[in-house]
């Protein structure tokens, strides 16, 4: 049987919410970072171990009785809330039930136990399994967990999106101890203030493991210092500290000592439980997790190999055609075209207009690879592209983005194809006479054009640029003064135009057509520009610009600022 994944969902969720950006929300405008993070790991998981056994373990009391009857001051500094007795904060308690009613739906048990925290849950089931287990949590005191006589590891966050594996092998070297029971011992004497647990002062981890190394056991170290002994790392200041604290770290190894037996009340062997497709999709409608949603679902399905036409919303493989917004439903309405210019050419506004955007795995043009790409037209009709950029998705662009190097290696096209792909339909609209829209497009181009060189050194990428309206330039020249940030999320506020699900190409595409919309309605000088004006126009505004910031930042004491103030890219 495929191994059984126990999920420590308070740490999952916690960590995802102060690490994921909170400007991503839902229709109802609460934050929506810590689902997304939690699903996609989910999703990550699934994938990593080829499983879909997995159970999300849920804290039903985070400070329970037993616990704070031994110590009172355990997690003590933590209530925000003394009433409520509550660590959570109001803007990540909100999207709890989000995120269980789709881990419900997706078929994945939620497990809580009344007055016991996720880690008795785990515990349990971890001394039940009869196959393998995995414990995914950033928490260090599950390692507590590994012993030399079941197959349980630990999985651990890392930087970069990385995960870090633990396993009964590797805690001699990580950690300086033989397995779980040693280590506990180890966490003991270090203490860790965040959970209220003292520790002995002055002795740190490595001091800890050469103690329990060389006595092999905490009770061994308090009878050593008790008889006067001085060597093994336990100096005369040492003992005495040790015999000083002696009651403080038993309560401590009691307080952290998990239980394994307790009443969760799900059969393992029966685990995943029911996959409700539709109910998954209910669950996520106006939540703005939709891309996190396929991602889970892509991987499930992967993994039962079932599947079949792609999930709704997801990235359609390398420009294939649909009807519909960005998530494949009708888009919404738009504002009547402006009149032709009269005795002239025509104008921008009245050539066909199409928005675009990348999604990349960084915010340097000359090394960031594309992952997502859209185009979306004047009749909402869409074409997407999925890439395998062909190298890792740092975290701080997959907590952007949503895309995880997993899910791109499996479901992405080769950015070569993509690349290819994208400069013919560049091709394309140029010769049609086609206006490409996009905020702060400049970065786009300028990524393409360094995609194009490092896969298609053979197409001269400047030679296909259609006509470009840069909305973040516009907006700059018709409101120069206007204060705050002028991100998309910011700017579609500013005219009014929805934007739910921030950072997916094609919405973010669709929005900068929108805007483009309202800024030629705000500005009767500027859409009445024919194409090669706009393109003229915006040339001289970006470099007007730029040499303002410069001054500016200059100004500021940066005496060597310098911002570039090319068009259409840089």
């Amino acid at each position: 049987m495929k191994p059984l994944v126990l999920l420590d969902t308070p740490a999952l969720y916690y960590r995802a919410f102060y690490s994921v950006p909170d400007s991503i929300v839902n229709a109802d405008g609460h934050p929506v970072n810590a689902v997304r993070g939690v699903l996609d790991t989910v999703a990550q998981m699934v994938r990593r171990f080829d499983t879909d056994r997995v159970i999300a373990t849920m804290d039903a009391d985070w400070r329970p009785a037993f616990r704070t009857a031994i110590m009172p001051e355990y997690k003590a500094a933590r209530v925000k809330d003394e009433e409520a007795g509550t660590e959570i904060p109001p803007e990540l308690a909100v999207q709890l039930p989000i995120m269980n009613r789709v881990l419900a739906a997706a078929g994945i048990p939620i497990a809580e136990v009344a007055g016991t925290e996720a880690d008795d849950v785990i515990a349990t089931m971890a001394a039940q399994s009869t196959t393998p287990v995995v414990i995914v949590s950033p928490d260090r005191d599950l390692l507590a967990l590994i012993d030399s006589t079941t197959e349980v590891s630990v999985l651990r966050p890392r930087k970069g999106g990385e995960w870090e594996a633990v396993t009964q092998a590797d805690l001699p070297t990580a950690y300086g101890v033989p397995d779980g029971a040693r280590y506990r011992e180890l966490a003991a004497l270090r203490g860790d203030p965040s959970d209220g647990l003292p520790g002995a002062p002055g002795i740190g981890e490595k001091t800890a493991a050469t103690l329990l190394g060389n006595f092999g056991s905490l009770e061994s170290i308090v009878k050593a210092a008790k008889a006067g002994v001085k060597s093994g790392g336990l100096s005369p200041k040492r003992a005495a500290t040790i015999i000083e604290v002696e009651d403080t770290l038993y309560k401590t190894l009691e307080v952290m000592r998990c239980l394994t037996d307790v009443d969760h009340g799900i059969d393992l062997e029966s685990v995943p439980n029911g996959f409700d497709r539709a109910g998954v999709d209910s669950a996520a409608e106006g939540q703005n997790i939709r891309r996190s949603v396929d991602n889970l679902i892509a991987a499930l399905e992967s993994v039962t190999g079932t599947g079949g036409s792609a999930p709704a919303g997801a990235p359609v493989q390398c420009g294939a055609p649909v009807q519909g917004g960005a998530s494949g439903q009708p888009g919404p309405a738009r504002s009547a075209e402006p009149a032709p210019r009269t005795g002239g050419a025509v104008s921008w506004v009245q050539s066909r207009l199409v928005g675009f955007d990348l999604e990349t795995t960084g915010v340097e043009p000359a090394t960031a690879r594309i992952v997502t790409a859209a185009f979306v037209d004047s009749a909402a009709q869409v074409r997407t592209w999925l890439a395998d950029p062909g190298i890792e998705i740092p975290e701080s662009a997959r907590a952007v983005h949503g895309i995880t190097t997993e899910f791109a290696q499996a479901n992405g096209a080769a950015a070569a194809q993509v690349v290819s792909e994208l400069c013919a339909e560049f091709a394309a609209l140029r010769e049609e006479g086609a206006v490409v829209v996009g905020h702060n497009v400049v970065y786009d181009l300028s990524v393409m054009a360094a995609e194009v060189a490092r896969h298609r050194p053979d197409i001269d990428f400047p030679s296909i640029i259609p006509t470009i309206v840069d909305t973040f330039v516009v907006d700059k020249n018709i409101d120069p003064y206007r204060r705050g940030k002028r991100t998309l999320i910011e700017t579609a506020k500013i005219y009014q135009v929805e934007l739910l699900d921030a950072h997916d190409a094609a919405a973010d595409a669709l929005a900068a057509l929108d805007i483009s919309r309202a800024l030629a309605e705000k500005s009767t000088e500027i859409s009445v520009l024919s194409n090669a004006e706009i393109m003229a126009a915006q040339a001289e505004w970006k470099r007007s610009q730029a040499a303002g910031l410069q001054a500016w930042l200059r100004k500021k004491g940066n005496a060597e600022a310098v911002v570039d103030g090319s068009w259409p890219m840089c």
